[in-house]
């Protein structure tokens, strides 16, 4: 019996080969059944639920290039403080036109040090596209079109300190280099001090009469206030540290650092006005490497950079005085892409920085979007919501929802069980709480999903930048050997070729539609096309200048040429829309 079963599973086996290999179909090139929306068989194997170093995004860039060579080009754009490479993924379809002459958009991640996330979804993305695109057609026919650059981090010095020395998940969002910012001559000498050498900082609590503080009779991790008229049992000393100096203060030199989203040139502030603020806008070798990658490439017409915390989608500007630089078309374009992002993150909001957050001075975001007059977006990564779908517990770190989150689903892992310690300072005291990559990093199997939906939102951020293309060309004989050409261009998609506050601050070179091949007499654009109304190009008429190819929408040119125009051709050259060409036929 044992034979007949080994016999029938070879067979079953034998034929299954065969099918596969007369059948093609990508849905069963592999044992089982491919998972809709995922790669069937990576060529590059990557784990998703893990937070990588340097060294390891930079072998993820070296293996995603050597799989994929076609597809993908990494390279240093720049070194951070400390010396370490800025790696930039470019992802296109390499050997289909001009890679930095297509509709380009920016990713990035891991400007703060404990925003580590952004960096997984800034590679998944680069992975998702580079694994699809010979599966899923959509994923191709985006590529011919259109370009990524992907940074995981613009910030390495800071991500390794995070990840290999004591932190709190809220510190360190600098790095190596704090300021002495209790005036006492000395930097850093009062940081955090992991007293149990965990790798994790973690609360101090004390016993105490006086106390108000008590333990959760529900959560022995969580300590909660003691209400009017109960007697407490503890009070809470800080995060674990010591007092290094003599000056009577625990750990006061951990906020004297800067802030690598205070360093950028729009509206940059001081630091007295914007805390975080270093010398003059550019400080950073890590902020001028990314600004210098913009300025050689004007190709790039939307960007996103990621942080955490709280489940928003942000658009500028940071400071309400910038909000008269937001007119009506540019919101409306904002607003088509933010609120389809409500739809595909579950539980993040589309909002307006300084409306519903706080004020940033010296942003990227304002760097991109009115610096630049790029359509910028920063994803504020994880939200409670994402615990239990519970749309009341929404980016409240402190509440219940994590204690029983990780009780029920994490069985304890998130959290260092209180114990005592002896204190040189404070004596005998006790130390606990959450590990420093819970609550604002994702726990590893929701780091997935997120990775995902992210991908997706600036995958359908990336398919609305520009896309041109010919609507018609016609040809009319005027007599006596001229000719009038018309063309019309059409964009596609909803993102224009130039925002609005880019034409109105003349931040980049307009669109040019030109003819070649024929002697031009004049050259107009198209204003009304039923009643004749034009405008003529006053200089170089075969060069007809538009400022903007408005998302949706279409551009009409006309010119009067010398001489039958046949097999002459018409060009549009947009610095963020791309070029296209077309041979004229009379």
């Amino acid at each position: 019996m044992k034979l007949k079963y080994i016999i029938l599973s070879l067979c079953f086996s034998l034929v299954g080969h065969y099918a596969s290999a007369q059948n093609k179909s990508p849905e069963i090139d592999v044992p089982g059944l491919r998972a809709v929306g995922s790669p069937a068989n990576p060529k590059v194997p990557m784990n998703w639920n893990r937070y990588h170093d340097n060294k390891q995004i930079e072998q993820f860039c070296k293996d995603l290039q050597k799989a994929y060579p076609d597809l993908v080009k990494y390279e240093s754009i720049g070194k951070s403080f400390e010396g370490r490479d800025i790696y930039v993924l470019t992802i296109s379809a390499l050997k289909e036109g001009i890679k930095d002459r297509k509709p380009g958009l920016w990713i990035d991640g891991n400007i703060h040090a404990n925003e580590l996330q952004g960096s997984e979804i800034a590679m998944y993305t680069a992975w998702y596209l580079a694994e699809n695109y010979h599966q899923v057609p959509f994923i191709k026919e985006l590529l011919r079109d259109k370009v990524f650059y992907i940074a995981p981090t613009i910030n390495p010095d800071s991500r390794d300190y995070f990840i290999y020395e004591p932190n709190t998940m809220h510190s360190s969002r600098t790095g190596r280099r704090p300021f002495d910012n209790d005036g006492d001559g000395l930097v850093a000498e009062d940081l955090y001090d992991d007293l149990d050498g965990d790798g994790h900082i973690v609360m101090m609590r004390r016993k105490s009469k006086t106390g108000r503080y008590k333990v959760d009779p529900d959560n022995p991790n969580r300590m909660v206030l003691a209400k009017a008229g109960e007697v407490g049992e503890y009070e809470m000393l800080g995060f674990e540290g010591i007092d290094n100096d003599g000056d009577g203060m625990v750990n006061e030199d951990i906020t004297g650092t800067y802030d690598p989203n205070r360093d950028w040139g729009w509206n940059w502030q001081p630091n007295y006005v914007q805390n975080g603020a270093l010398y003059y806008p550019g400080t950073l070798p890590e902020t001028m490497a990314v600004k210098n990658f913009f300025f050689k490439h004007t190709n790039i017409a939307g960007a996103q950079s990621y942080h955490n915390y709280g489940g928003m989608i942000l658009r500028g500007p940071g400071a309400a005085e910038d909000e008269r630089f937001y007119s009506r078309k540019d919101v409306q374009v904002y607003d088509a892409l933010g609120k389809t992002g409500e739809k595909m993150l579950p539980g993040y909001n589309y909002i307006v920085i300084h409306k519903d957050l706080y004020t940033v001075f010296g942003g990227e975001i304002d760097f991109f979007a009115l610096g630049r007059g790029i359509y910028t977006f920063s994803n504020e990564l994880m939200t409670t919501f994402k615990l239990f779908n519970n749309k009341d517990e929404v980016s409240n770190r402190q509440n219940s929802e994590y204690y029983e989150f990780d009780k029920l689903l994490l069985f304890g892992d998130a959290y260092v069980p209180w114990k005592e310690f002896d204190h040189p300072q404070f004596g005998k005291i006790e130390i606990g709480g959450a590990k420093k990559n819970y609550t604002r990093n994702h726990p590893g199997f929701l780091l997935l999903e997120d990775a995902h939906r992210n991908a997706a939102f600036t995958i359908y951020h990336g398919y609305h930048t520009p896309k041109l293309e010919f609507n018609d060309i016609e040809v009319k004989s005027l007599g006596n050997n001229l000719y009038e050409v018309k063309a019309s261009v059409w964009n596609s998609r909803i993102i224009p070729t130039h925002s609005d506050h880019d034409v109105r601050n003349k931040i980049n070179r307009p669109n040019y539609i030109s003819i070649s091949g024929v002697e031009v007499i004049a050259g107009m654009r198209i204003i009304n096309n039923d009643f004749n109304v034009t405008e003529d190009q006053k200089f170089k008429p075969e060069r007809i200048e538009v400022p903007a190819i408005d998302g949706m929408s279409e551009v009409k040119v006309k010119w009067i040429v010398k001489g039958n125009p046949n097999k002459a051709k018409i060009t549009v050259d947009s610095e963020k829309g791309g070029v296209i060409e077309k041979e004229v036929k009379s």
